[in-house]
């Protein structure tokens, strides 16, 4: 789950991006959950209940994005498909039939300005460390397992912002919600002195838009 994802899920069931994180989601917003037996949160009984607001990974099920260090696109690849659950694509046309018409490109695209955060982390996280003086191997195996930790985490208003727009008021009823959500995330990033509370939720970001833990250094 991304931020976008948040975003278009809770609007998608009209509610705040708080109550869709509580509802819909396991580590602080950043993946769907799954309740008893398997089944998505977000089923109402055999349909899903925010189709229209569904996440990236659920558009394009049964395939999946790849995204290599030394490339600047992503290749989209076929998963396994769990038994019983194959998708729609296959069945005719091509894959860029399939992703036009579950609507991938706007998310792409969407992810890709929140992607434009990872150098304001990297930029300010150089500002608040010496790594002449602090191991930068450990100091990210730290951001990685804080960022990656499904309980007993450090409280981390960065992250908390990330996937609740709402908290930081940047919620609004027109296409300039990302924009807001941007600019106040900036914001709080350049005010922020932790190097610790920066890593962590520049790896979150990162991994939540399907880039490797190593992309937040």
């Amino acid at each position: 789950m991304s931020p976008y994802d948040v975003l278009r899920l809770a609007r998608a069931a009209d509610i705040s991006t708080r109550e869709a994180i509580y509802r819909f989601t396991v580590r602080r917003g950043s993946i769907l959950k799954f309740v008893d037996g398997g089944a998505c949160a977000a089923l109402e009984g055999a349909r899903c209940g925010v189709h229209r607001g569904r996440p990236l990974a659920c558009r394009l099920y049964p395939l999946g994005i790849e995204r290599r260090e030394d490339a600047d696109r992503e290749t989209f690849v076929t998963l396994e498909p769990a038994a019983g659950s194959l998708g729609v694509y296959g069945i005719d046309g091509t894959v860029h039939d399939f992703v036009e018409a579950q609507g991938v490109d706007e998310y792409l695209a969407e992810n890709a300005r929140y992607a434009s955060l990872l150098p304001v982390f990297r930029e300010r996280i150089a500002e608040t460390i010496d790594f002449d003086r602090i191991e930068p191997r450990e100091f990210w195996r730290r951001a990685v397992r804080e960022a990656q930790a499904e309980s007993n985490y450090d409280a981390n208003p960065l992250i908390d912002a990330l996937f609740d727009a709402a908290a930081i008021g940047a919620i609004n009823d027109n296409a300039e919600t990302v924009e807001l959500h941007l600019k106040r995330l900036i914001e709080m990033i350049r005010c922020e002195s932790n190097p610790e509370l920066l890593a962590s939720a520049a790896v979150m970001l990162a991994v939540s838009l399907g880039y490797s833990p190593s992309q937040a250094e």
